[in-house]
């Protein structure tokens, strides 16, 4: 089993690189579509912002290759926001994988805006195969200013003045808000968990 790493260019692909390798998984970093026909899943990671984001995606390919694609998909922060249908950041389609919308976070009473550090995990949907194994309570590591609402396709949720989705899934299209590279034992056991869901 081999993971496609889509390096988008606006991606930390080394952090990913290297927890994918402590998780003891089989990877290829790739550009363009071909380069992932022989891996079984996909991970779409990302950082900066919706727009220049979305424009690479156009220019390599991707964003007319991964809706037609039906392998196990997971996006990390940027990379889960750019799977809904619209993101208020720049005001840009995404690749509309998933459906819903990318808003603002709004800055809470008393925190700071982005939401940068480590919150809880909370509101796992019943029998989610990506949080087998893992507590509610759980701790991940987040670092973003745009925010997914909870709903239908929210399968652990945490709280930052407003419900924020932190995983969703629907089939095999999947997403992390925080960075599973930066979570620790919590953020290894949810890609080991990725690796393992039934393509």
């Amino acid at each position: 089993m081999t993971i496609a790493l889509i390096d988008t260019g606006c991606a930390n692909i080394a952090s990913v690189r290297f927890a994918l390798e402590r998780a003891g998984l089989d990877h290829d970093v790739v550009t363009e579509p071909a380069g992932a026909a022989d891996c079984d899943r996909i991970i779409l990671p990302g950082v900066g912002a919706a727009g220049p984001a979305m424009e690479r995606l156009k220019a390599r390919g991707w964003s007319e290759t991964l809706p037609q694609d039906g392998r196990p998909l997971m996006g990390i922060c940027l990379g889960m926001q750019l799977l809904f249908e619209h993101s208020a950041e720049g005001d840009v389609d995404g690749l509309g994988l998933l459906p819903g919308r990318v808003e603002r976070l709004p800055r809470p009473d008393g925190l700071v805006w982005p939401h940068m550090g480590w919150n809880a995990l909370e509101g796992f949907a019943v029998g989610e195969p990506l949080l087998t194994g893992i507590s509610a309570g759980s701790h991940a590591y987040f670092v973003h200013g745009y925010y997914v609402s909870a709903g239908r396709v929210t399968q652990a949720q945490c709280d930052y003045g407003v419900p924020v989705s932190a995983i969703v899934r629907q089939g095999q299209v999947s997403g992390c808000q925080f960075h599973p590279e930066r979570s620790g034992a919590v953020g290894a056991r949810i890609l080991s968990n990725f690796a393992g869901i039934k393509a």
